[in-house]
């Protein structure tokens, strides 16, 4: 039987573990990243294991989140990664050179590679053909360490193409189309390959945008094979040495094909709050527009940019719209501005942001009371845009265009003809903004630069054989990390000091939960069905592991938020019975006996103290996990275990 491109990387990286779906398996990690959001708390974390010296093929640290500076902490934090990575053998990727996974698709990404990011959009390397995961900054910080990341084998999806898209109908809405057939939970325990003769028709930055995309399904990654295309690609930016092929076997066997003509699809919109609300843009038709915005890690590429600027052309966005574009890299600033490309932009009345991801994780451009926002970002969960009332639609950049220059939701193939976009034939190279770090004999004496807002990482605490705790909150279905842990420019300054971002934990769903938490010593939560979908923020685990939360159960989860709550100490479980859910209330004074057998039979009773009810519940715990969560996390294990 032939294997799958994932398989065939999964079995050269395999360190540990039978390649069985459902089995546990580790893979060694050839390149990870970060992000300053995310990168404080993992360098921290990489400090406290005490290795000197990163041991990956490339760790790359990027500065593209928290780059509103009304305060000094996101500077101290940016100066205190730049100082970490100089010291320990890091490249850093300064502020306004580009968002992580455009930049890393431009200058660091290989076919065939392992990457892990601490961001749950890190699978956009996909799209040139690597194995790449979202995941916690604690795995991240033990691969830099040389350990292995440790995953549950996944199911093999193919999504068969064929034909090619119209105009004005992209891989945005290949996505879309996707997410309408499996929802936003559809891909968990899986890895979406995509195939066919469709996939011929598709550039790398189309592919990247829809293995990026592949992160709201829940799948554990997506992607393509490498071929000509990728070939193609990697010469532009001077890179074809890291060219190979990669191609799935003949008669490699698929757990579920999905057969997609491309031809046959229409513009698509997600409509609020959730990136699987699909409909079609012309059902929307003469929806009035307040805001949109062109960017982030999906839609910015040069390709994208190119194609938005031809659009926008002697054409001025209406009166009614306000329209922000944020190219994705320093490469593609630079050369939309050097083609001519940038002054059309700026002509039609757009407001060019930074290159960084902004009005995507609610840093700035925040929509009017209640208004309207087309986005070509990826996620568009209730207050995400930092407007708690905004309405946030995803659209591909073309459904965006015509929606800034009408005024309302338009079916962009009313603009016209599509104009010819005719890429270069090589990218310009500048990695000056890409700052190596020293040499490994003069990182002894490299000072790494600590601001007051940059706090230690929260004591862990070791999971004991009966659990007693008061039930704080009680939530239901598609809780995302946003619920749980905001982001925003008001609060991400904060995520290097765990003690203050505490205050903001849950507050989407209850002001009050903090105080109630932290008052309760220890406590449960419960929750609905894929509690903890989107981002990879391990903060959404680690506040709530600081504030007292021991275990969490819900109906189900999302993938990279179980991986996150064990390795913060806290027990990840479901109920056997989901109608189980209806018998707990907020308060209720709960009780769980003889967790470590429990955790080996993969059963445990849940006891209600307040009305009697006895509760099943059911647990699927690696002996690895296990032992995580008695050391109460995984920096403790890895402590006590030595597993680096």
């Amino acid at each position: 039987m032939g294997l799958t491109i994932a398989q065939k990387i999964i079995k050269s990286h395999l360190r540990s573990g039978d390649m069985a779906v459902g089995s546990e398996i580790s893979l060694k990690i050839d390149q990870t990243l970060t992000q300053d959001a995310t990168g404080t708390m993992a360098y921290l974390e990489f400090e406290t294991m005490g290795i000197d010296r990163v041991k990956t093929e490339k760790s790359v640290a990027y500065i593209d989140h928290n780059t509103l500076q009304s305060g000094f902490e996101n500077a101290d934090d940016h100066r205190y990664i730049q100082s970490v990575c100089k010291k320990h053998g890091i490249y850093f990727s300064r502020p306004g050179n580009g968002i992580c996974h455009q930049v890393h698709l431009e200058r660091f990404g290989k076919p065939g590679k392992t990457l892990i990011g601490s961001d749950s959009h890190t699978p956009t390397g996909g799209g040139i053909g690597m194995l790449a995961f979202g995941a916690g900054g604690l795995d991240v910080a033990v691969a830099m360490g040389g350990g292995a990341y440790y995953i549950t084998m996944p199911k093999m999806y193919k999504v068969n193409l064929t034909g090619k898209l119209n105009p004005f109908v992209t891989a945005k809405d290949v996505s879309l189309e996707v997410l309408r057939i499996l929802s936003v939970k559809g891909g968990v325990g899986a890895i979406i390959e995509w195939g066919g003769e469709g996939v011929k028709t598709l550039s790398v930055p189309e592919r990247a945008t829809i293995t990026n995309m592949g992160t709201e399904l829940g799948a554990t990654t997506s992607i393509f094979p490498s071929d000509e295309i990728t070939r193609e690609f990697l010469k532009k930016e001077g890179r074809e040495e890291d060219y190979i092929p990669l191609a799935s076997d003949e008669d490699a066997v698929y757990d579920r094909i999905i057969d997609i003509d491309l031809s046959s699809l229409k513009p698509l919109i997600a409509c609020p709050h959730s990136p699987d609300n699909i409909v079609t843009v012309e059902s929307l038709k003469g929806t009035k527009v307040d805001q949109v915005c062109i960017g982030s890690c999906t839609n910015s590429s040069l390709f994208d940019m190119l194609k938005v600027a031809a659009l926008l052309k002697g054409r001025t966005i209406s009166d009614s719209v306000s329209l922000s574009i944020s190219p994705g890299s320093k490469q593609v600033l630079t050369m939309l501005a050097d083609c001519g490309a940038l002054s059309d932009i700026i002509a039609s009345g757009a407001r060019v942001l930074e290159c960084a991801c902004g009005p995507c994780i609610g840093m700035g451009f925040s929509p009017n009371s209640a208004g309207v926002s087309l986005r070509t970002f990826n996620r568009n969960f209730e207050g995400r845009s930092g407007t708690k009332d905004g309405k946030v639609y995803l659209v591909s950049p073309e459904t965006a265009v015509a929606a800034a220059i009408t005024g309302e939701i338009t079916d962009p193939r009313e603009l016209g003809i599509m104009p010819e976009v005719t890429m270069p034939e090589s990218f310009l190279i500048n990695d000056t903004a890409i700052i190596p770090p020293a040499d490994e004999k003069d990182s002894k004496d490299i000072e790494v630069l600590r601001g007051p807002n940059i706090k230690k990482f929260p004591e862990e605490k070791k999971q004991q054989n009966c659990l007693s705790a008061e039930l704080v909150l009680k939530v239901g279905d598609n809780i995302t990390t946003d619920h749980i842990m905001p982001a925003g420019a008001k609060i991400l300054p904060y995520r290097s000091n765990i003690p203050y971002l505490s205050k903001f934990c849950f507050a989407v769903c209850d002001e009050s939960f903090s105080e109630r938490a932290l008052k309760a010593g220890e406590s449960i939560i419960v929750g609905g069905s894929n509690y903890g979908q989107g981002s990879s923020r391990e903060h959404a685990a680690l506040v709530p592991m600081y504030l007292g939360v021991r275990c969490v159960i819900a109906k189900s989860f999302a993938r990279i938020h179980v991986a996150n709550l064990i390795n913060a100490g806290i027990m990840p479980l479901t109920f056997k019975n989901a109608d189980d859910y209806d018998k707990l209330s907020q308060s209720d004074k709960l009780k769980i006996d003889n967790i470590y057998a429990g955790m080996d039979c993969g059963e445990m009773t849940l006891e209600n103290i307040s009305n009697g009810e006895k509760i099943e519940l059911v647990c699927s715990f690696t002996e690895r996990q296990k032992a995580i969560l008695k050391a109460g996390g995984l920096l403790s294990y890895t402590r006590e275990a030595g597993d680096k």
